[in-house]
């Protein structure tokens, strides 16, 4: 109301520019999806092996006997949504590993947030790996088989992240959650920004099968692709005070926890298609790790 009764007193050219610089404003605290991969990415490894398609706003990412490839954000980021859709290697793409994830690039105290796609044999189910490294930490590998195939037609991944939980979802199913229990003494990645970061990349060593199926370069070279690139956050370099920012949309009330529809999907894929979580790998953690106890 108070803004509808100061524009009418202004000038109809004088509201049009109070509305320019209102969003202007606006825009410059929070990046959003870009038009095209260079205008928020650039090449890190391998630039012959990643080629533009469509005007830019897909690339190919290639991996063969000489080398892969990645690609990473130019800026960094603290809290907000990071999406790509990407289509997987089709067929056999045992032994290779298509990374998307986000990364302090901080060394021993690094946060990180992962998916990491495991390559299979032709005719078995691609498997999603997430992990999470907080303050330093990692190890905490959660696997699901995916329940479609990914190299059929694009999928949406998403690396939800706000000061209450971190979520990852395949299109709109919550695979995995992470909460916010610093208050229980466990570590949650909240001071460090984290660029934006995916690979392909050869690692038959462990990828399918814990390293028993190796990758057969007569199937080379292997072809995954990008599009829709989204980021939604608070840059760094940026203004100081818009991680802080309780009015981001990713801060609202709706998004500090999984809704109805959501918390039913999330135990639909931990009931069927969970094949393995560190929580309850006794062999690696005897005790339960605390931020299993804790809950989502």
């Amino acid at each position: 109301m108070i803004m509808t009764m100061f524009l009418q007193s202004l000038s109809l050219r004088k509201a049009s520019v109070f509305l320019f610089f209102y969003f202007l404003a606006f825009a410059l605290h929070v990046s959003a999806r870009p038009a095209t991969f260079l205008q928020d990415f650039r090449v890190t490894w391998s630039d012959s092996h990643i080629k533009q398609i469509d005007g830019g706003r897909a690339i190919q990412l290639v991996l063969d006997q000489y080398a892969g490839c990645g690609f990473a954000s130019k800026a960094k980021y603290l809290f907000g949504r990071v999406s790509m859709r990407i289509k997987l290697i089709p067929g056999d793409s045992a032994g290779t590993v298509t990374a998307f994830y986000m990364n302090s690039d901080t060394d021993a105290v690094r946060d990180e947030l992962d998916f990491e796609f495991l390559g299979n044999r032709t005719g078995q189910p691609y498997t999603v790996q997430t992990n999470i490294f907080a303050h330093g930490k990692g190890d905490r590998e959660q696997r699901v088989n995916l329940w479609f195939d990914p190299a059929a037609d694009f999928h949406l991944y998403t690396i939800f992240w706000n000061h209450q939980h971190i979520v990852f979802y395949v299109d709109d199913v919550p695979i995995r959650v992470y909460r916010n229990h610093e208050a229980k003494g466990i570590p949650f990645p909240k001071l460090q920004p984290m660029g934006v970061y995916s690979t392909l990349w050869e690692a038959d060593d462990w990828a399918t099968r814990g390293g028993l199926e190796k990758i057969e370069w007569s199937k080379a070279p292997f072809y995954a692709y990008y599009k829709d690139f989204d980021i939604e956050g608070c840059p760094v370099p940026g203004p100081a005070t818009c991680a802080s920012n309780r009015g981001n949309w990713w801060e609202g009330a709706t998004y500090q926890a999984l809704n109805a529809m959501e918390a039913r999907k999330y135990r639909w894929v931990r009931m069927n298609h969970m094949i393995y979580d560190y929580c309850t790998d006794k062999s690696r953690y005897p005790t339960t790790p605390p931020e299993c106890v804790a809950g989502i």
